[in-house]
């Protein structure tokens, strides 16, 4: 079975409506054989990621750059995973008051040094949450899910 991990920092209601799209689109039952596992970023570990065949990332955009938690967890599996976690299915959803540009920019980098691959453009939500920004997080968990599938389909 195919493992999707999700790392977030939660840290409003507009990050937990936009994580439960996420969390549906990933659950949908158009696609099988895959486990959700979720994990608030300052807990998540290397053996999350090396356990996952695709990976969500959700943060706020704080003070123009990701969360201290999203980047904690990025420091601790960076090496750990360097090498052995090519060509993951990566996804991003970032909400910002204000922008959300120096978040992504910050996470794109990371995840390109760890040579994950977009399965698509980040979700990038600026204020309110609308009804189309939670279809974009259902639609994120559920490419999302998807490429996991495939990654362990024979």
């Amino acid at each position: 079975m195919a493992r999707l991990l999700i790392v977030h920092h939660t840290t409003s209601p507009s990050l937990q409506a936009l994580l439960e799209a996420v969390l549906e689109g990933a659950r949908t039952d158009e696609i099988e054989g895959v486990e959700v596992v979720t994990r608030p970023a300052l807990t998540a570990t290397a053996v999350d990621v090396l356990q996952a065949d695709g990976i969500i990332l959700g943060t706020p955009a704080n003070i123009g750059y990701m969360s201290g938690a999203l980047k904690h967890f990025f420091d601790t599996i960076y090496y750990p995973c360097l090498t052995d976690t090519p060509a993951l299915p990566c996804g991003l959803y970032v909400h910002g008051n204000n922008d959300t540009v120096g978040a992504v920019r910050a996470v794109q980098a990371i995840t390109k040094a760890l040579s994950w691959v977009r399965t698509t453009e980040p979700v990038e939500i600026v204020g309110e949450v609308s009804a189309t920004h939670r279809e974009a997080c259902w639609n994120l968990g559920a490419v999302t899910a998807f490429a996991a599938s495939e990654r362990t389909t024979p």
